[in-house]
């Protein structure tokens, strides 16, 4: 380690050390706030959004003007419009509207000495974002810890600098004026990696580090963190479309999950094709095609229509965030079920199908955070749940899985009133 990239780190330390500490007093503040001032709070933000416009489009523009070495994928999610800053404080707005979680009674029972325990929903603490190129994290991220009472820390990817700088001050102008704590949404204001490598050894600090954005990002999080992580790695979702679907319906679903955006983590990546539903496959194929979509397919297939190209064994663990999908038939559910298990991320799967009793086998086999049933696999959304926004979309077994939202922001603790009872 080179002098330079030492005192780099040691600095990035210090910062953290700074920010975590004035996160962890706020934190114990929003823990007590009131649902109505934190609500309240959101809105203040979402309506300073709005008066922000110029301003957060301005930055924008500077930080797209840069971003010309960024894949059409990452470009599209950094990019806004008027359209997406309203969406961005509509969701907001969403967000303040939901119950909060926080005191909320989970479960309550009496044991036979007369103990009585009662388990609530109390918030994490101080809550670490890392991500990547998408600007409406920074507002989601914020909102969403605000109402389950915890402070956050965010550090956005070094291409949306300046739009989350932007965002950051609306939200702050939300906390001021309902006298909450500044230090309850910070901003890493720096572009140095170093400071990512301080949160991720930030044991004491933060409670819990949620990654969002590219594979490289992810692992290296779930690899090198010393606090809890909340992620997933890709989604490389698949759409098996069974003897037993509506063949419109099959098309149209197909279509929607691969191309109505195709760089978010909810497209699908793969399309499984049921060999009893081979009278399926030249209308699917062609609909995807003329939307512009490259397809990679088995051999089985490949003769339909001279557009199609071979699929390697390298496309089925693809997730291309690109119009480009794979495609393979199977033999039947058993058949989708087994390929999902043997190249899905446990992401987002879907099933096409009027059967209802393959559709039961399909989603209580499929081990996935989120399975559909005659649903797109672009629903994977927080806002689609019900839940205004999200902080990301975790895909392990642990505490939380799918949309993360409010809920999942929280932990419980366990309340146990006695009459003076003593352990025997």
């Amino acid at each position: 380690m080179t002098d330079k990239t030492s005192s780099a780190a040691q600095d990035a330390s210090a910062m953290m050390a700074d920010m975590g500490a004035r996160a962890r007093s706020a934190a114990r503040v929003l823990a007590g706030t009131p649902t109505a001032r934190k609500a309240a709070a959101i809105r203040a933000a979402a309506a300073a959004m709005r008066r922000r416009e110029a301003e957060i489009l301005a930055a924008n523009a500077g930080d797209m003007a840069a971003a010309s070495g960024l894949s059409a994928a990452m470009q599209d999610r950094l990019k806004l419009t008027p359209e997406r800053i309203e969406g961005i404080a509509s969701a907001l707005e969403a967000v303040a509207g939901l119950p909060d979680p926080v005191g909320e009674t989970i479960r309550e029972w009496t044991q036979p000495n007369g103990l009585k325990f009662r388990r609530v929903r109390v918030p994490l603490g101080v809550v670490g974002i890392v991500y990547e190129s998408r600007p409406n994290v920074t507002a989601d991220a914020g909102a969403l810890c605000l109402m389950a009472g915890n402070a956050c820390i965010l550090r956005g990817g070094s291409e949306a600098l300046e739009t989350s700088k932007a965002i950051h001050e609306a939200l702050l102008e939300g906390l001021r004026a309902e006298g909450l704590p500044e230090d309850a949404i910070q901003l890493v204001p720096t572009a140095d990696r170093a400071v990512v490598g301080a949160m991720l050894a930030a044991s004491g600090l933060i409670d819990i580090l949620i990654p969002r954005g590219g594979k490289g990002l992810v692992a290296r999080v779930q690899a090198d963190a010393r606090v809890p992580v909340l992620a997933h790695l890709d989604g490389n979702n698949h759409v098996y479309v069974d003897a037993g679907a509506d063949p419109e319906m099959a098309r149209q679903v197909a279509l929607n999950a691969k191309m109505r955006r195709t760089g978010i983590c909810g497209a699908m990546e793969t399309l499984l094709i049921d060999k009893a539903a081979a009278g399926q496959a030249p209308g699917l194929l062609k609909t995807l095609l003329d939307a512009g979509c490259e397809l990679r397919v088995t051999p089985d297939l490949i003769a339909l229509d001279p557009r199609l190209k071979p699929a390697t064994e390298e496309d089925w663990d693809t997730e291309y965030l690109e119009p480009i999908a794979a495609v393979a038939t199977v033999d039947g559910v058993e058949g989708a079920i087994a390929h999902i298990e043997a190249h899905g991320s446990h992401h987002t799967d879907a099933i096409i199908t009027n059967d209802e009793k393959a559709a039961t086998r399909f989603l209580e086999a499929v081990d996935s955070a989120i399975v559909t049933w005659n649903a797109s696999t672009q629903f994977a959304d927080g806002g689609e749940f019900g839940f205004g926004a999200e902080i990301g979309i975790a895909t392990g077994r642990l505490h939380a899985r799918g949309p993360v939202a409010l809920e999942g922001l929280t932990t419980y603790k366990t309340l146990v009133l006695g009459t003076g009872q003593v352990r025997p």
